[in-house]
């Protein structure tokens, strides 16, 4: 039986009082746009919504309600009891245990929470149950308010299969395919034939990239099916698949669709969102910089009429795919509120969510399709609590041992649901947060998205912005000439992180350097003072040695007030600042160029971890005589990682494919690790015999955690 827990208001207010401004500066319009967010007090809508959801999401609904008046309740699991969302909330209820099939998924545990709290409406977020027709249907029965469209609506658009014989029915543009269920493997083979390869592999009732997979060939086909099939019963509890030609080299542009329940629909301009790695997105941004005004307006009318097709009446996104020549095509559409929703809040002015709650209280649409303004640049950075060397973004789990959101920085909003002290665990989406930046330019927003994540503190789980950092900065992203091949294109090896110029290595090793010095200055000084007093006059000149990246550099370090002059290979590098040591930023002046380091860890064995342009780098400084005496020690011989398979991520095991005895092959599957509802195939490294299994399906793994052992 769900247990009922009234917040307690000491923890609410304190929680509102941190996540209060919603309407952030990067949300600011300007006074030629003829409009802005406005909550009318006088405009009755529901006295108490139920957020059927958890995390950012949740949190991104409350501040909103709480700006119109509304009283939210809460829906968390077991493990969620001290979750942010569930202290923002003016009531909260516990529905079950951590799994989300027995908690966020749990429809009875969900509507029991609506009785007993007498809410009038629900809001379902995104995910979870947000495009669930049955759970629309339940509401509706009992006079419960579902915000977010109708069930013929969600029914249509949420079934791959019946919505692209919707979009062709209602004139949109929709790719070539199999415009049926795919039955079994072999069929899937034959129609990709029929096709032609590449094909794309899809779950009929999917959504965010999950059990999605592209096929070159049949054995391609195969896996694919079966691995797209099994994530989708595990994600959907459908199993459906469809194959349609894969349009190879696209980029993937969605238009932000609001209509309401008197047949009024606008099209909010588009968001490019090309950057994406497994099917699912990484940065955002809007406008795209690929779409001229026509193609604008053709790509909005088509997904307008899509939505007044399905008499659609909320907020919505229909997705495109776009080639060179841009060509749009029909991919999905999305009967939510959308995940990167803040970018187009940004660059209109609108609150999606408050329009959702008004059109879901049957008020008509405020605006025109005249009125919908561009103004300026919104880029959007998805924060996720993942291992960005391992596939680009492998899932990671831990505490938030300490965090800190750069929202101090001018036109910077972070969506978060969670604290210092948070657990990323593993049975939820391992986003953190999500980053935006607004400007008046792109070049604008893309400065500041580069120092917000400079200035974003996370420690205790690994996260990807050292990847973030690397997109925003990369040339070509720079120029807009992008597709969602970006990330395979650009590092086909992987991802290896911010890959040191020489005057980027200099700067590293010269601020190491200053670093180290610093921290040896203050070691001799207690209140100020020298903790000796016969201690001669401080030193103002080092003679030290800098290991970095398997190169040892040696430095000559002088010190004026605090500032530092280091010689580095001969090239004198000048660094100044405040040098805070017990601060989590360590902001610094090199060469006259402002930067803003983090110090991660330092010992008194002259081991430095710094994370400098995105990426951590692990330094060494070590005085000269200690750097001689270091090349006698033995080095630690590294483990031979081909006869071994560890797990690369936390998960479950779904399937292990060998047993003791049995002879492998180079690249042949060896078991199946499910994280975050993705489903990873883990292969041999080699041809050889199996000679220990470590694992059983139905277990839980960790990190690093052997699986099989290969003679």
């Amino acid at each position: 039986m769900a247990a009922y827990m009234i917040t307690s208001t000491l923890q609410r207010v304190v929680l509102v009082a941190k996540h209060a401004s919603f309407q952030s500066r990067c949300c600011v319009v300007s006074s030629r746009v003829r409009y802005s967010t406005v909550y009318d007090s006088n405009e009755k809508t529901f006295d108490k919504i139920l957020i059927a959801n958890r995390g950012e999401i949740a949190c991104r609904v409350m501040k909103t309600c709480k700006k119109m008046g509304i009283k939210t309740v809460a829906v968390h699991s077991d493990v969620d009891a001290s979750a942010v969302h569930v202290k923002m909330a003016d009531e909260a209820v516990c529905v079950g245990p951590a799994p989300t099939n027995k908690s966020y998924l749990n429809m009875d545990a969900i509507m029991g929470a609506i009785r007993k709290t007498g809410s009038q409406a629900v809001h379902p977020g995104y995910g979870f149950l947000s495009e669930n027709k049955e759970f629309a249907k339940r509401l509706a029965a009992e006079d419960v308010v579902f915000i977010g469209p109708d069930t013929h609506a969600i029914h249509a658009m949420g079934d791959k299969i019946e919505s692209k014989l919707l979009a062709k029915a209602a004139n949109v543009n929709v790719i070539p395919g199999f415009d049926g269920v795919v039955e079994n493997v072999e069929e899937a083979v034959k129609i990709a034939g029929e096709i032609g390869y590449p094909v794309m592999i899809k779950a009929s009732a999917g959504g965010g990239g999950k059990g999605m997979r592209i096929a070159w060939n049949d054995d391609e086909t195969r896996e694919g099916f079966r691995l797209s099939s099994q994530e989708a019963a595990s994600s959907f509890g459908d199993d459906r698949l469809l194959i349609e030609k894969f349009v190879d080299n696209p980029r993937h542009i969605e238009i932000q669709v609001l209509a309401d329940k008197h047949g009024n629909a606008l099209w909010l301009n588009e968001r490019e969102c090309s950057i994406q790695r497994r099917n699912q997105k990484v940065v955002e941004e809007a406008p795209s910089t690929f779409l001229d005004p026509d193609t604008r307006r053709a790509m909005g009318e088509q997904a307008v009429q899509l939505a007044k097709a399905v008499q659609y009446s909320s907020a919505g996104t229909v997705e495109f795919l776009v080639d060179s020549n841009k060509n749009f095509y029909f991919l999905e559409m999305n009967t939510r509120l959308q995940v990167e929703h803040p970018i187009t809040e940004c660059i209109t002015g609108l609150d999606l969510v408050q329009q959702m709650i008004r059109v879901a209280k049957g008020f008509p649409l405020l605006h025109k399709q005249e009125d919908i303004p561009i103004n300026g640049w919104a880029i959007e950075s998805r924060v996720y609590a993942e291992d960005p060397y391992k596939s680009f973004g492998l899932p990671s789990i831990g505490r938030l041992s300490q965090y800190q959101e750069p929202i101090n920085l001018p036109k910077v909003r972070v969506d978060s649901g969670i604290q210092e002290g948070s657990d990323i665990s593993i049975y939820y989406d391992p986003m953190i947060s999500k980053l935006v930046t607004y400007g008046a330019t792109r070049a604008e927003a893309l400065q500041r998205m580069e120092d917000a994540l400079d200035n974003y503190v996370i420690r205790g789980v690994t996260h990807n912005i050292p990847l973030l950092r690397e997109i925003i900065t990369h040339p070509r992203f720079i120029s807009g000439d992008i597709t969602t091949n970006f990330l395979p294109e650009e590092y086909p090896e992987g991802f290896k992180g911010h890959q040191l110029t020489s005057e980027g290595r200099r700067e590293l090793v010269a601020t190491a350097a200053a670093l180290y010095v610093s921290a040896q200055l203050r070691s001799q000084r207690f209140l100020g003072n020298l903790r000796v007093s016969t201690t001669p006059q401080e030193r103002r000149q080092w003679e030290l040695c800098v290991e970095l990246e398997k190169g040892s550099h040696a430095v000559a370090v002088s010190r004026s007030g605090s500032t530092f002059t280091v010689e580095v290979d001969g090239v004198k590098v000048e660094v100044s600042g405040e040098w805070n040591l017990a601060s989590a930023l360590l902001p610094v002046t090199i060469n006259r160029t402002p930067r803003v380091l983090q110090c991660l860890s330092r010992d008194a064995g002259g081991d430095i971890t710094l994370q400098y342009l995105g990426t951590q780098f692990k330094v060494r400084v070590l005085s000269q005589l200690v750097s001689t005496l270091s090349a006698h020690m033995p080095e630690k011989v590294p483990e031979d990682t081909s006869s071994i398979l560890r797990s690369p991520m936390p998960g479950s095991v779904v399937a292990v494919s060998v047993k003791p005895g049995d002879v492998v092959a180079e690249g042949q599957e060896i078991c199946v690790i499910e994280a975050m509802k993705m489903q990873n195939s883990l292969i041999a490294a080699k041809a050889a015999k199996v000679k220990s299994v470590h694992c059983k399906a139905g277990e839980t793994v960790g990190e690093g955690d052997l699986l099989v052992q290969l003679e």
